[in-house]
């Protein structure tokens, strides 16, 4: 069985989007990852959950702003549940060109970004170079998915998160479609994705009932 996320990320990535009927679709929590979500189109949203349809509408989830409102959300999670940011979520085609500096490498282990990685997909693998890392593992229905993080507060507006981000796109098979997911708020980070290519298709948060994972 595949995740019954997949088809829908995929469609969304080739702008086959759901209908644009103000309506929720619901569907099991994520295979690949463990996580709930809740993933927002335009006009159309699609939940992740062990809920009903019925309960999930009864609760004021519809398919415009009220499936990313906050009193939905937390009743999503539960009282004690781990509730992701909304991020906007972002795809781009690999080049497939290769011969870029980035390397596998374990020296950013112990950084934020990498925990978040292995804490919300699977399968992560940690590139990088003296520019910073990239973090490539399997996200919600087993996308490809990137997150990328630059060392030194100097190396901000130098133009190498693009390039960390030109560089991930020529190592990854051309063709594959890679997902990003940024915070809005994060303008550097959206405008570096925006910059290389990636092209927005919707908005999503991660939810994990249980509570936040433990730190490594």
């Amino acid at each position: 069985m595949t995740d019954a996320l997949r088809p829908i990320l995929l469609d969304a990535a080739e702008d086959r989007y759901p209908l644009d009927d103000g309506l929720v679709t619901v569907v099991p929590p994520d295979r690949t990852t463990g996580l709930h979500a809740v993933v927002s189109f335009t006009g159309h949203a699609v939940i992740a959950t062990d809920r009903s349809l019925d309960e999930v509408q009864g609760a004021g989830a519809d398919g415009l702003a009220g499936a990313l409102a906050p009193d939905l959300l937390r009743w999503l999670a539960g009282p004690d549940g781990w509730i992701g940011v909304i991020d906007v979520v972002l795809v781009a085609r690999g080049a497939g060109t290769g011969g870029t500096p980035l390397r596998p490498t374990d020296r950013y282990d112990d950084h934020p970004r990498v925990h978040y990685a292995r804490t919300t997909r699977t399968d992560v693998l940690v590139l990088g170079d003296d520019r910073g890392l990239v973090t490539l593992g399997r996200g919600l229905g087993g996308r490809t998915e990137l997150g990328f993080e630059l060392v030194g507060a100097s190396s901000h507006g130098t133009g190498l998160g693009r390039s960390l981000l030109t560089d991930l796109l020529a190592e990854t098979p051309t063709g594959e479609v890679v997902f990003a997911s940024c915070a809005p708020g994060n303008a550097r980070s959206l405008r570096a994705l925006l910059a290389v290519g990636f092209t927005p298709i919707g908005g999503e948060v991660l939810i994990r009932p249980e509570g936040p994972p433990p730190r490594s």
